[in-house]
């Protein structure tokens, strides 16, 4: 029997609020975690995330996250379509959700079942950071389930470059899953 489990927070992050998204120490530890996002950072910033996505599993005794192409390729394709369309949910304005974009790649095939969450989120003016965009998700009830569920073995991370609201930024966008 096919099972899937939808932990789906939203979170915008804004720059009037420096003071949640002050970064950790933690961060000082992943290379690339306070670079704002760019064409020539892409690799790196992607690299980042995952590290400290993964450092704040390991401060709670959970298992690292791999990274996995198919979730990787669903996160940045909405990443992009957020931007592009200028929206900012779990749901597009055409109505693809989550796990409808993730049954588009290979990630689900062949399965008897899954566990899937995702966690979006958008930064400008300094708070578009790896570290900064994990930092506010830590502080944010369902993102944090999401990035601390042991549950979850494999992650995508996807980053577009722009905000959700046609200025300059980046947006993120987190998929995480488990097959069986």
């Amino acid at each position: 029997m096919r099972r899937l489990r939808f932990l789906l927070p939203a979170l915008a992050l804004l720059a009037t609020l420096p003071g949640l998204f002050a970064t950790s120490a933690d961060a000082a530890t992943c290379r690339g975690a306070h670079l704002k996002p760019s064409r020539a950072h892409a690799a790196a910033v992607r690299h980042a995330t995952l590290c400290l996505l993964n450092r704040q599993r390991a401060a709670h005794g959970l298992r690292r996250l791999r990274s996995q192409p198919s979730l990787s390729t669903a996160a940045t394709r909405y990443a992009r379509l957020m931007v592009a369309q200028r929206f900012f949910d779990h749901v597009s304005p055409a109505g693809s959700t989550m796990s409808s974009r993730i049954q588009r790649t290979n990630y689900l095939k062949n399965t008897r079942s899954w566990s899937l969450g995702e966690n979006i989120a958008w930064g400008a003016s300094g708070q578009e950071t790896p570290a900064r965009i994990v930092k506010a998700w830590m502080h944010s009830a369902g993102h944090r389930a999401n990035i601390l569920n042991g549950a979850f073995r494999e992650v995508g991370v996807g980053i577009a470059l722009g905000a959700p609201n046609g200025g300059s930024g980046a947006t993120y966008v987190n998929d995480f899953g488990r097959r069986a």
